[in-house]
């Protein structure tokens, strides 16, 4: 997992991939945090991307290092499972501060914290080289 979360924090902003009916939609992201054995990742309980994880769970994350030699990326996949405990918006503030003016704990938009569960983590470069991580 401290693979995946050092690739994600190094090669910001990573992107994330949704389904919106029948139509991909991705944006760049650019806060990932471990808590619990967990990566967590948050958008505004206001913003499309949240109602579309709401109803499509299925996700992508990808990124590159494209500076770095064979410029290796990484997929991450699985399904997203949103997290409203307090002690996890606690954390994503201290990880970055930012938020708490962006998404006050208690005001009408929130950070909707999520963590991706069945995670899949793959590296691949521009060799061909595929390897999977454990997240």
């Amino acid at each position: 997992m401290k693979e995946v979360l050092n690739f994600l924090e190094d090669n910001r902003p990573f992107y994330l991939a949704t389904i919106d009916g029948d139509q991909a939609r991705v944006r760049p992201m650019g806060f990932v945090m471990e808590f619990e054995n967990r990566l967590y990742f948050g958008a505004g309980n206001h913003k499309a991307v949240y109602q579309q994880m709401k109803v499509n769970a299925k996700v992508e994350v990808c990124t590159t290092a494209s500076q770095a030699p064979d410029s290796p990326w990484l997929r991450l996949t699985g399904t997203v499972v949103f997290d409203e405990r307090p002690e996890v918006w606690v954390a994503a503030v201290k990880v970055m501060p930012k938020l708490a003016t962006m998404y006050p704990e208690t005001g009408p938009t929130r950070l909707a914290a999520f963590y991706i569960q069945d995670a899949e983590a793959v590296f691949h470069d521009m060799k061909g080289t595929v390897r999977k991580v454990k997240v």
